[in-house]
């Protein structure tokens, strides 16, 4: 039987205990799952690359099964240099739903052996967003009942 294969990709400008729970509740159904940060560089991130990966890696110390990587260009494209044939995504909200939905029959269109797997945000974590997060900080708010516990935002190198 081939190895499972997940990669869970985002910006993750910071991870949050969103992402973080739905990695860990995805742990029994893979193999291995990769925790793929995305470099863009038309987009300004508050957090730099090296930053978000080091919060990554502390937040999954604890897990072996799950590995974290960079890539650059279409998700479809790095899945496949990987040898992943599935990609994760959490669901806060139908407006997530018909946004992934869309980019998940594209994929599939692109590489018809990659599923999507969708895993519903827990109810407390459907109103988190790195974009609310990166508000609360550039506003000099406490963000940190909302980052996994190894993110510290106030002493960042963002």
């Amino acid at each position: 039987m081939a190895k499972r294969i997940a990669v869970f990709a985002g910006s993750f400008d910071p991870i949050t205990i969103g992402h973080e729970s739905i990695v860990r509740r995805a742990l029994p159904l893979f193999d291995e799952i990769i925790v793929a940060v995305g470099r863009n560089s038309t987009k300004n991130y508050m957090f730099s690359l090296e930053q978000r990966v080091d919060w990554i890696k502390k937040t999954f110390a604890d897990a072996p099964l799950v590995k974290v990587d960079l890539f650059e260009g279409l998700t479809v494209n790095y899945c496949k240099e990987k040898g992943a044939n599935f990609l994760l995504r959490g669901l806060r909200s139908a407006a997530d739903f018909e946004f992934e939905k869309a980019i998940a029959h594209m994929n599939h269109a692109m590489n018809p052996a990659l599923e999507t797997v969708f895993i519903l945000t827990l109810l407390e974590h459907s109103a988190i967003s790195s974009t609310i997060i990166r508000d609360i900080v550039r506003n000099n708010g406490d963000a940190s009942p909302f980052v996994p516990k190894p993110v510290d935002l106030k002493n960042s190198k963002s």
